[in-house]
């Protein structure tokens, strides 16, 4: 039997590291302070008045309808100047209206900050373009290139434009974008090649192919994003609206209707459009309605604040719906590069004949794999590490993605080492023997978790004829990170499945998904495969997330509902994805799935707590209204409220202050508890939900008893 593993030797990646802990290190542009930064509310408030414009507020149906209704009670204390609370009504429903625009223009406030730091970062450079006879250059400004230059930049250069390396390598610092002052290498080939316009070259040589146009650059998007420009309304938050609107346009009804009624029993002083017009605003959800562009917008931020630029809100609610993870296993679950943990002989040889084939064999592997054969032979068995220069006449074979081997020929002797389908391949080519051992010794590493590399040798038998033949099976090991098998328990709490995503056989695919504890895994696979288990899991109904870095990742990257392309990868990954992790950390992924839960739950809590808060408002208002017509609604008045005047003034304070007490929640978050979705449900009603039916009855009482030391009340 044989074991063929399709990633016995992979292309060298950059190794991840555990998910961050919850405080990230500071991205470019990142704002201190905190949710309530006096400066920053200074430098909103003039945005908050700019957005009172109707253009701007008709937006929000809720917020234009309390407008409209300044606009009312402004005019109609105009034409009565002498009363004094209609001009005190008027004054908080202003504030109302200033409250609700403040909370969006501090969320936006923090992102223009973010935004300024990053125009300071994007420069106008001057670009050394490659002529069409690849030899001579030519300077041009930056904002000249186009898709499909190349450009040469060398050490202390500053990259003109977002593009693709196609030749050779360089130490890059990307400090401008993500706030990581280490530099990164950026290579040709591979999921490394992509390199953003504003880094700098800190080393060696690099040939750029420009795949953007001026003005669409990596930074000018990111700009665009932080500042909410291009934050459009998601379908959740679009749905809400309406249903907003409806209730708006319901409790417009029965208010108009009462004035009838009022005229009717006698109660038309205690109904003027004043005490009309504040009842509406009491009445209409004005607390989810002033916070929910600000809870988006914050949704965002946090994000921002782990580094991970997110294209659309869409894709952000789209994380909170999630129910099927697609993670790859290098990197991600494990620690990335498979490191050579023991030479096993076939019977007939000895394991230090395998240590020097095997570390012979891989002196042209440069993947991390192949260097660490080298480093087990020479630590393990005292083989003198050997250097390609030592042997003359040496032909060398490097490692290769499609024939997945590498080795060396000299002196007569041909060495082998790589996956076991090639190189057993190779053996039998050359009508060679396989021992019977070797696929028994290949299967049990893999059902270990091991990936099994063979190694072999074409040399002249004692016959003095040339025989190849296999001697022995490298055992490399993947080592699953730290702590993953919780955060996967954790993500089975929230409802979501697991798939591992490997190249490796199914023997070891198994074996490392038991270890790690995912729910499922792909084993073997392909981009068309990806692209088919993402097309299943979403006929099914479910939303479907994953990360990748290559070319090859984009069409699943694409398809899928939430694709976290690495800043790293490719630029075809990055315009692929909907997400862009600017520390290229697979694991963000799960961190992306809470961001986008919190999202969700801190809208449905604050309309929950909106709705809730209303009931208070009838029992304060309506016997004001009514009771000195119908004595019998006086029962009602339960709170106790000073007077009529006092109790509607109340409702109007309370209705205000509240908003700009919640701006914090909306900004922060509510926080999150992965647990199941019936415990989660009955947990935000009992506090969002009671406490939405509790709170005004404290805050109107509260505000009536001040009210009641004021004279004339």
């Amino acid at each position: 039997m044989t074991i063929d593993d399709t990633l016995a030797t992979r292309a060298p990646r950059t190794p991840s590291t555990p998910p961050a802990p919850p405080t990230p290190k500071e991205p470019a542009g990142k704002v201190g302070g905190g949710l309530f930064d006096p400066k920053q509310l200074l430098k909103s408030l003039p945005d908050a008045v700019r957005k009172l414009h109707p253009r701007v507020m008709v937006k929000s149906p809720v917020m234009f309808v309390v407008l409209i209704g300044s606009l009312v009670t402004t005019a109609l204390a105009v034409t009565n100047p002498g009363a004094w609370f209609g001009w005190v009504i008027t004054a908080w429903l202003w504030l109302t209206v200033v409250f609700a625009n403040l909370a969006e223009a501090v969320a936006e406030g923090r992102g223009k900050a973010q935004a300024d730091t990053l125009r300071k970062a994007k420069t106008d450079t001057v670009a050394r373009r490659l002529l069409a006879d690849g030899s001579s250059e030519e300077s041009v400004p930056g904002t000249d290139l186009r898709i499909g230059d190349l450009v040469v930049c060398e050490a202390g250069d500053i990259i003109p434009g977002d593009g693709d390396v196609v030749e050779g390598v360089a130490s890059v610092d990307e400090s401008a974008i993500t706030g990581e002052s280490a530099p990164v290498i950026r290579e040709s080939g591979g999921d490394r090649s992509a390199v953003t316009g504003g880094t700098k070259v800190l080393s060696d040589r690099i040939v750029i192919k420009i795949t953007t146009k001026p003005g669409e650059t990596f930074i000018d998007r990111m700009i665009n994003l932080v500042e909410g420009a291009a934050r459009q309304k998601t379908p959740n938050e679009i749905a809400l609206n309406i249903l907003l609107a409806s209730l708006t346009v319901v409790f417009l009804l029965a208010v108009v209707t009462l004035k009838p009624f009022a005229i009717y029993a006698g109660a038309d002083k205690q109904t003027s459009m004043i005490v009309l017009t504040a009842l509406l605003v009491c009445l209409i959800p004005t607390t989810i309605g002033a916070l929910l562009s600000a809870i988006g917008i914050a949704g965002m931020d946090r994000l921002v604040q782990r580094n991970v630029l997110a294209m659309s809100g869409r894709a952000v609610e789209a994380a909170g719906d999630v129910s099927t993870l697609l993670l790859d296993k290098t990197g991600t679950i494990t620690l990335g590069n498979r490191q050579a943990a023991e030479f096993v002989p076939v019977r007939g040889t000895t394991a230090a004949e395998v240590a020097d084939a095997a570390q012979l064999s891989s002196l042209a592997d440069e993947t991390p794999e192949g260097r660490s054969i080298v480093v087990l032979a020479k630590e393990k068995y005292g083989l003198r590490e050997r250097h390609q220069g030592e042997l003359a006449g040496a032909e060398w074979v490097p490692f290769t993605a499609q024939t997945r081997m590498s080795g060396v020929d000299v002196d007569g002797r041909k060495v082998r080492k790589g996956a076991t389908g090639s190189v057993l391949t190779w053996v039998t080519e050359r009508g060679g023997t396989v021992a019977d051992d070797a696929s028994d010794l290949s299967y049990k590493i893999s059902e270990s978790g091991g990936t099994p590399l063979l190694v072999a040798v074409e040399d002249i038998g004692p016959d003095g004829r040339t025989s190849a033949r296999v001697v022995g099976v490298i055992h490399l090991k993947d080592v699953v990170k730290e702590g993953m098998r919780e955060r996967f328990d954790e993500l089975r709490r929230m409802g979501i499945k697991t798939v591992m995503i490997t190249g490796d056989n199914p023997l070891t695919a198994k074996a490392i998904a038991e270890e790690a504890g995912v729910d499922d895994f792909l084993a073997e696979a392909t981009p068309e495969d990806k692209m088919a288990l993402i097309k299943r899991e979403q006929a099914g109904g479910k939303l479907v997330a994953m990360t990748g870095d290559g070319t090859n990742d984009a069409p699943a990257l694409a398809q899928a509902d939430v694709g976290v392309a690495m800043n790293t990868g490719t630029s075809a990954a990055k315009e692929a994805g909907n997400m862009v992790d600017l520390d290229s950390n697979p694991t963000k992924l799960i961190e992306i799935v809470e961001i986008g839960k919190q999202l969700l739950i801190t809208r449905g809590a604050l309309t929950t707590f909106s709705i809730a808060n209303d009931v208070a408002k009838y029992f304060a208002i309506i016997p004001a209204m009514f009771a000195v017509a119908y004595p019998q609604l006086d029962a009602l008045n339960i709170m106790r409220l000073t007077s009529p005047e006092s109790a509607i003034l109340s409702a109007v304070i309370f209705n205000a202050l509240i908003i700009i007490a919640l701006v914090p929640l909306a900004l922060k978050g509510v926080r999150y508890k992965p647990t199941s979705a019936d415990k989660m449900l009955r947990r935000n009603l009992g506090i969002y939900g009671l406490g939405g039916l509790i709170a005004p009855f404290i805050g109107i009482k509260l505000i009536d008893l001040l009210l009641s030391l004021l004279p004339g009340l």
